[in-house]
């Protein structure tokens, strides 16, 4: 990539559809890689049980509408989903993956990191679900069916379409805080817990009183539209929305933290990804020791 094409700041047009956008050469410049931090894994105790799963909702959908109508063209982070992805893989836990109404997963694939060999090879194992993942509203008819003991939400702009505003996502959370089942998730992936509040009060938010890692909602107003990352003002921020129902946020910058607070395990950014999926494999693991 040349200088001149590496320091453009100007999104990039998405032919696909009118007037929407990739980020800018230089922004990706900056903010994805080839490669990830992974550096290997084992898990000596993986689960072999067979009976426990985990479930990850992703989001079915690619435009997110800006506040100047114009279009970023997101999807779910492939890093942020797929390395934890990789850990809870290798340690013995199935994953099935589920869209609100069972439309193909959609990803950034501006993002992906082609020379990481752990990301490309889950890639390649949960392909087929990916494209044809189950549909959440079946899903959770029979959530004690599936054996879930996690589940998982991914980041990416895209999640802010589809996953907080899911009557369906509502009823996953609940069931997984009624029965002591975890929830993982990182970046703007923490948009989808908002789904536990539709139609309630804020003061009787499932998760008010918690900490968790977030997107900083300072980088969403700033730098990832001074550098084009993205095309225009969020239609809303996620930290924001969290701290207005309770939610304490431990991040104030992307550094690759996690935390557990119960049963709830947040990264605050790609960089967390390998982290997360290390604390939810760890996590897991230790919990189906005790069942």
């Amino acid at each position: 990539m040349t200088d001149s094409v590496s320091n453009d700041r100007n999104p990039t047009p998405d032919v696909a559809e009118d007037n929407a956008f990739f980020p800018s050469p230089y922004s990706l410049s900056q903010y994805t890689s080839s490669k990830t931090d992974f550096t290997g894994a084992s898990y000596p105790n993986a689960y072999r049980g067979g009976k426990w799963k985990v479930l990850m909702i992703a989001s079915q959908e690619r435009y997110l509408l800006m506040q100047n109508g114009k279009f970023f063209s997101t999807g779910n982070h492939p890093v942020e989903m797929l390395l934890p992805m990789y850990h809870l893989d290798l340690a013995g836990f199935e994953i099935d993956i589920a869209t609100p109404s069972g439309d193909p997963v959609k990803l950034e694939m501006w993002a992906f990191p082609h020379e990481d060999e752990a990301v490309k090879a889950t890639y390649e194992k949960y392909r087929s679900q990916l494209k044809q993942p189950k549909k959440l509203t079946e899903v959770v008819k029979d959530l004690d069916g599936g054996n879930y003991l996690g589940v998982f939400i991914p980041g990416g702009h895209g999640v802010l379409n589809d996953i907080p505003f899911s009557e369906e996502v509502k009823k996953t959370l609940h069931w997984a805080h009624d029965n002591d089942r975890y929830v993982i998730s990182l970046c703007h992936g923490p948009a989808g817990l908002l789904a536990a509040g539709i139609s309630e009060n804020k003061e009787d938010f499932l998760y008010r009183g918690y900490e968790m890692c977030v997107f900083p909602d300072s980088l969403d107003t700033g730098a990832n539209i001074d550098i084009g990352y993205i095309p225009g003002p969020m239609p809303w921020l996620v930290g924001e929305r969290l701290r207005e129902r309770g939610v304490k946020i431990v991040n104030a910058d992307i550094t690759g933290k996690v935390h557990k607070d119960r049963r709830l395990l947040t990264g605050d950014s790609p960089l967390a990804s390998n982290n997360l999926g290390k604390l939810a494999a760890e996590t897991l693991l230790a919990d189906v020791a005790t069942r």
